[in-house]
């Protein structure tokens, strides 16, 4: 996979080499973990001149490549320092060369500001996109065709991702590396980049196919079903499908082409969601929040809670208690 960085004027120098760091060290851990002979991905930094790009900041990067007809299967546009719109004018060949990445097949990743020159590009029309906070009125102004989600901090339109801040982009890029090296690698990645536990990307993000493309009433139904009694420890499968009015293959069938996972999956992930939230946000103790989820067996949940997080539920509990103290400590303080 060849994925392009693409250095800009007036850019947020981190905003680019968050994404790249990141995916050099599930590279090279995958190398080691996996016994990879070979390099998954290859990285190249991109600019409209071949000259070394110095910034504001004291900071300058080294272009590998000028933009051309050079397809890539992913792109990172980063975010703009200011007001983007006259880097966004000035510079049409960048707008030209992320629509020709697009319609040659290329992923598009664009962070903050920088999703104005995919805007630009006519790419998002009628299509949810994001951007940084401050920036959200204007840019509704100026593409009033984009379907702004002011709520969401991620957002997805097929091969479209917007970020709308660098902590954004280390959860879609996590999210990218799940999908390229696997859970093992991004989990592993997620634990060292950040000292906090990660919001999962689904939790975080508004995608296009999810919110649009799932029309199966029934099967929205027997989602909310589940919502409502997570609490519940024996769910059989067959009884909710004939609850629905099905056989239990075809609720299976209808369920994973509705949701992409099938009925006990998507059970088992929204009941350790729910553990998540009750292990941050109370008080409860890990036997009580197993129970309050649908599991009897302690030992069980924490296995599947280890599956889903990579870590124990108690470990989660004194990571994220760790970040709350933190932050309620520097409020006291003030």
């Amino acid at each position: 996979m060849r994925i392009a960085f693409l250095i800009t004027p007036q850019m947020l120098v981190t905003s680019l080499t968050n994404a790249y760091e990141l995916l050099y060290a599930a590279n090279q851990t995958a190398k080691i973990r996996l016994s990879d002979q070979y390099d998954k991905i290859e990285m190249v930094k991109i600019a409209t001149q071949q000259e070394r790009a110095d910034f504001g900041t004291g900071l300058s990067l080294q272009p590998d490549q000028i933009i051309s007809r050079d397809a890539f299967d992913m792109v990172y546009l980063p975010a703009l320092w200011r007001n983007p719109r006259p880097v966004v004018k000035q510079n049409q060949a960048i707008v030209d060369w992320v629509r020709w990445q697009y319609e040659h097949g290329a992923i598009i990743n664009a962070t903050g500001t920088g999703v104005c020159f995919v805007a630009e590009a006519g790419l998002l029309n009628e299509k949810p996109a994001t951007t940084h906070w401050h920036h959200l009125e204007k840019f509704a102004q100026d593409y009033p065709l984009v379907e702004l989600k002011r709520q969401h901090f991620i957002t997805n339109a097929g091969k479209i991702y917007c970020a709308a801040s660098i902590n954004a982009q280390t959860d879609l890029t996590l999210h990218h590396v799940h999908r390229i090296f696997g859970k093992e690698i991004s989990d592993h990645l997620a634990q060292h980049f950040s000292h906090e536990v990660r919001q999962p990307f689904d939790r975080l993000s508004f995608t296009q196919k999810e919110n649009t493309n799932h029309p199966d009433e029934v099967i929205l139904q027997a989602q909310l079903w589940m919502q409502n009694h997570l609490n519940k420890a024996a769910i059989s499968m067959r009884k909710l499908a004939e609850l629905f009015g099905m056989s239990q293959r075809n609720f299976t069938r209808r369920f994973r082409s509705a949701t992409n996972m099938t009925p006990l999956q998507y059970l088992q992930s929204q009941r350790l969601t729910e553990a998540k939230e009750l292990l941050q946000n109370s008080n409860l103790s890990i036997a009580e929040i197993a129970y309050r989820v649908g599991y009897i067996d302690v030992s069980y949940f924490t296995k599947l809670f280890k599956q889903f997080s990579s870590i124990t539920p108690k470990e989660y509990r004194t990571t994220v208690r760790a970040k709350l103290f933190s932050s309620n400590s520097r409020l006291t303080d003030n």
